[in-house]
């Protein structure tokens, strides 16, 4: 009598939880790397075709001012997976690597990664019974402690860091979970490989909520796009690339139509910075490039779509970021926001569902290295006054600084007309806003008080192709 019992209780829990996992939306992230505020058709390219990519923002939503919070890679993703700042995760700046010292970014064999005590969007989804997979590009650790996969990833099928970073002493590897399977890695056919293993995972875990998120190594200098796309656009390997980016994520969107998934099924598309100067991508009439902390280095295209929640054709004129996105899916899938720890970001949820709703930021930093370069607060963002400023990602190093610069974004976002000569009291305020980002995360060599150390390795070692 008692198996019985227990046997139909187990059966109950089992209908129960089958039940709540019906009622959470699975999530697919997709971030390009280095894919410019104006490379997509919808936010004004002539020279890219993006159908997918046009009918996405048609039938969901389409950002105007959406920010990640680093004109480059590593932070930036750091913000996206913790909805935290850089420098609250210290992420904002590498440990010595064999190459050079002190960038932004982590190079292969770095001794840093992003702290495995940090809890990411997929950790926070696996307590939830998702399945996960990181497909791409990871850049935040390539050493065993640091990888997707002790990050509450399930499986890896990507490129570590980024596609430029071939070495003699490790060849730019193609990792399957925690082992090398290619090296160096064919870069004409990842897309095509990256998107075939996002499918893959949608058609295996479709009875159960997942989470994918797909760092694309495209359009990231090396360029490089497959048979089926090279030389086929207007604004050559460029082009070619942004065009199999979009093709990518229309079979991602047909697959999830094909299998019944579209209303059940949240997409996020954007992009890990702003288009670098050199290689044909195009912010438009923002100023800067990827690196800068003008706004074509860290505004960026978001579209997000999920029918049926989300209505069709909303554009979104509010301030918004990447520090939102795990807030966001917090809570639509019921899941909670960890509360023993600083969280910058907000849920985005008022913002597609209420056309009135307001941006919940009072203020957004924008850092470079370790310094605080401008905050933005509304329509207004101030460029500090400093004494000396990092050049670009390009031009590393210090240049002489600069007085502050005041812009009204809404009336000119290409940050030409500086107006701090007769906005006093609006650099007042900034000025106070700032002073509380050097008080918490810091500015500098000044660390902030609320900030959590990334993790170190003794010893990193470099991982040979397993034969």
């Amino acid at each position: 009598m008692k198996t019985a019992i227990f046997i139909i209780g187990l059966f109950i829990l089992s209908v129960t939880q089958s039940d709540a996992q019906s009622d959470l939306p699975n999530i697919i992230i997709i971030f390009c790397d280095d894919l410019g505020y104006a490379d997509l058709g919808v936010y004004g390219s002539s020279v890219h075709r993006t159908p997918a990519l046009d009918k996405m923002a048609a039938d969901g939503a389409l950002f105007t001012d959406f920010y990640v919070t680093s004109g480059v890679c590593t932070p930036s993703r750091s913000s996206l997976l913790t909805g935290c700042y850089p420098r609250r995760v210290d992420m904002h700046v590498n440990a010595r690597h064999p190459d050079s010292v002190g960038t932004q970014v982590l190079f292969p064999k770095a001794k840093k990664g992003l702290n495995p005590n940090e809890i990411t969007i997929a950790e926070l989804l696996k307590e939830q019974g998702y399945a996960t997979a990181c497909i791409g590009k990871w850049h935040l650790g390539d050493q065993l402690e640091f990888l997707p996969t002790r990050q509450g990833f399930d499986t890896y099928f990507g490129i570590p860091y980024s596609n430029d970073m071939d070495r003699d002493y490790v060849p730019l590897p193609l990792m399957q979970n925690e082992r090398v399977i290619e090296a160096p890695v064919d870069q004409n056919t990842i897309t095509r490989r990256y998107t075939q293993e996002a499918i893959n995972f949608i058609q295996t875990h479709a009875e159960k909520p997942f989470f994918i998120y797909l760092p694309h190594a495209m359009t990231h200098n090396p360029l490089h796009a497959s048979d089926d796309f090279r030389g086929k656009s207007a604004n050559g390997i460029y082009g070619d690339a942004v065009e199999e980016l979009d093709w990518s994520t229309g079979q991602i969107l047909a697959t999830l139509k094909e299998l019944g998934l579209e209303e059940n099924t949240l997409v996020v598309f954007t992009s890990d910075n702003g288009a670098a100067s050199r290689w044909g991508g195009s912010n438009g009439d923002l100023r800067g490039w990827k690196g800068s902390t003008w706004e074509g280095g860290m505004r960026v295209p978001c579209i997000v779509q999920w029918k049926g929640t989300i209505p069709a054709g909303r554009v979104v004129t509010e301030m918004a970021s990447t520090l939102d996105i795990l807030p966001t899916i917090a809570q639509w899938t019921k899941s909670s926001v960890p509360s023993d720890r600083v969280i910058d970001g907000f849920s985005l949820a008022p913002l597609f569902l209420d056309e009135n709703a307001s941006s919940p930021y009072t203020s957004f930093f924008y850092y470079q290295k370790e310094q605080l370069q401008a905050v933005r607060s509304g329509k207004w963002k101030l460029h500090l006054a400093l004494d000396s400023t990092y050049r670009s990602i390009h031009h590393p190093g210090f240049k002489e600084g600069r007085n502050a610069e005041l812009y009204n974004l809404e009336d000119d976002r290409q940050e030409q007309h500086n107006i701090a000569a007769h906005q006093p009291e609006i650099i007042r305020q900034l000025e106070h806003m700032a002073n509380y980002a050097r008080q918490h995360l810091g500015d500098l060599r000044r660390e902030g008080d609320q900030v959590r150390p990334a993790a170190i390795v003794s010893n990193p070692t470099v991982r040979l192709l397993e034969k």
